[in-house]
């Protein structure tokens, strides 16, 4: 088993474009705020948990509602935006050997930026000074310095996506006639979605700055509410796109086979950036001041993207049992056997798309509107967050780490790295298991999220969710020991691992793979479908909710 391990890690050093050492800088800095980030995040989490299961009472200086606010922003903002932009830089400078120098100074830029806004966000926070949680919806205030530190955020994440434009501009003007490699092709639609899905974020935070600072009376809740959800809708499936990177790029060739149709690929990033923005209404469909053919329209756009995610899950399976029987696999099922089981750079990734298949069914009742009525402020909805990002994108991106920090640091997955990657993969699924579990379970029986204290005096309907509240505690404490051991397998493979060479795996086509044809490189087109859809989707209700506005609401502060 070790010998084939180190066999499938490491490769003959001339097949390996490599990331310089000056791009790998850039990738290891977000990689390293990403997994500090996730530490803090993660021991709020368990905080969390145990103060709603009653196990303890949180200090006079520290309320439930700060630490919601920061477990939220931190994980889903922080973590995943570094660890996206230092795995797709890493990707981006491999696949089109190396980036621009002004490119990385873009780079660099961005990375200041989201500090400083970080940075200002989370004092906020630990001031009392912004208990908004993640959504941070109006009438709800912060501080000023938390919209402003939003602002930097964004602004950093734009110096990134400007960077790979240029990347990418730069390559294929030297390279006219060519087919981008499929890497970058990916970097580019990830962008490409980003870049589009935060104007609507970036213009609620606009808005709501002077509102916060006094400056202006009354903000438009409808409208700030459904910018909002432009962005975070189509958040989760930008780390959906960063997460099939990975699968259909890099598990084929650490399974040893190679990648499915290279032209299908391209069109499921293709369809994700086209279809992906409209869909937000399914975050509010019992919001007022939204008509239900507009809300049927978005429902029918977020069921859409099963489209994609079904050729996906199509396309895997393929490469699986492919591998599998060319590795001698026998019978219905053999080819399974055959599988590196053993190997987390496969395990972890695995593991995330079978999950998949469970959140994908759970975001069907989320996106129905009957469906919705009965679960929408309840923790069934906070379980399907955590089963689809805390599994299906989380524990694709520690799968990941198990070979892109030992490249980028010049070090070796060793095989006892290896199998602490096993535990700790075995532990996160367990762990969210029981907590996500549990969470769709008491959802369904009413339990409400958003809240510190659930037992409404009493009441024996409320005192029928404590047993399932204990283990939301149970769930986050594995959770945590999970994050521990992830946070020391990263910081000890960037920087005390055994120095060597270990492979990028870039998986290959098939040798009969027809070619892929140009018309996939025409980005103008994707953006100007990508704003038509957005167009349809969003400026009837919106200049609706502008003309036939509420009355405002002042900033509020509850805590």
């Amino acid at each position: 088993m070790e010998q084939s391990l180190r066999e499938t890690i490491h490769e003959n050093p001339k097949k390996i474009l490599g990331v310089n050492s000056q791009d790998a800088k850039v990738s290891l800095s977000y990689l390293t705020v990403a997994f500090v980030s996730l530490l803090i995040g993660g021991i709020l989490g368990l905080v969390q948990g145990l103060e709603r299961a009653g196990l303890i009472q949180l200090p006079s200086w520290l309320n439930y509602y700060q630490v919601l606010t920061a477990h939220g922003l931190l994980l889903l903002v922080v973590f995943t935006a570094t660890f996206s932009i230092g795995y797709l830089y890493a990707n981006l400078s491999h696949a089109l050997g190396g980036l621009l120098p002004k490119v990385r100074k873009l780079a660099w830029t961005g990375f200041v930026l989201m500090i400083i806004g970080v940075a200002m966000v989370v004092t906020m926070i630990v001031l009392n000074e912004a208990s908004v949680l993640y959504t941070f919806y109006p009438p709800l205030a912060a501080h000023p310095i938390f919209y402003i530190g939003l602002v930097f955020v964004v602004l950093g994440i734009w110096a990134c996506c400007f960077g790979v434009f240029i990347n990418y501009r730069h390559w294929r003007k030297n390279h006219p006639g060519e087919v981008t490699p499929i890497l970058a092709f990916f970097t580019m639609g990830v962008f490409v979605l980003w870049f589009f899905a935060s104007l609507g974020v970036t213009i609620e935070v606009f808005t709501l700055i002077p509102w916060s600072m006094g400056l202006v009376e009354t903000t438009n809740v409808m409208v700030a509410r459904t910018l909002f959800w432009w962005f975070g809708h189509t958040l989760v499936n930008i780390w959906y796109l960063v997460a099939i990177s990975a699968w259909y790029v890099f598990v084929p060739r650490i399974i040893g086979g190679r990648h499915f149709s290279d032209k299908l690929i391209r069109l499921v990033v293709i369809l994700v950036v086209i279809l992906n923005i409209p869909g937000g209404f399914h975050h509010q469909i019992i919001d007022p001041a939204i008509s239900q053919s507009i809300k049927f329209l978005h429902v029918f756009m977020s069921l859409s993207i099963a489209v994609p995610s079904l050729m996906t899950a199509f396309a895997m399976f393929v490469v699986f049992e492919r591998t599998g029987r060319r590795l001698g696999g026998k019978g219905l099922l053999g080819w399974l056997k055959k599988l590196p089981w053993g190997d987390v750079r496969f395990l972890a990734p695995m593991i995330a798309m079978i999950s998949f298949i469970f959140g994908g069914a759970g975001g069907i009742v989320n996106t129905s509107n009957q469906l919705n009525q009965v679960i929408h402020n309840t923790m069934w909805v906070v379980g399907h967050f955590h089963i689809t990002v805390g599994v299906s994108v989380v524990l694709t991106f520690f799968g990941i780490c198990y070979w892109l920090i030992p490249h980028l640091s010049k070090r070796k997955l060793t095989p006892k790295m290896n199998k602490i990657g096993i535990i700790q993969t075995l532990i996160w699924t367990v762990g969210m298991i029981i907590m996500s579990g549990s969470m769709h379970i008491v959802g369904l029986l009413g339990d409400p999220r958003r809240t510190s204290d659930t037992t409404y005096g009493g009441h024996e309907a409320a005192a029928s969710w404590v047993p399932f509240e204990m283990l939301f505690a149970v769930g986050a404490t594995l959770l945590l020991i999970g994050v521990i051991i992830q946070v020391y397998a990263v910081f000890n493979m960037m920087f005390f691992a055994p120095k060597g060479n270990t492979e990028y795996p870039v998986a290959e086509p098939e040798d009969d793979e027809t070619p892929t044809p140009m018309w996939t490189e025409r980005w103008g087109l994707w953006i100007v479908l990508l704003l038509m859809v957005v167009a349809m989707a969003y400026v009837v209700p919106i200049v609706d909710m502008l003309l036939n506005a509420p009355p405002g609401s002042p900033p509020i502060r509850t805590w």
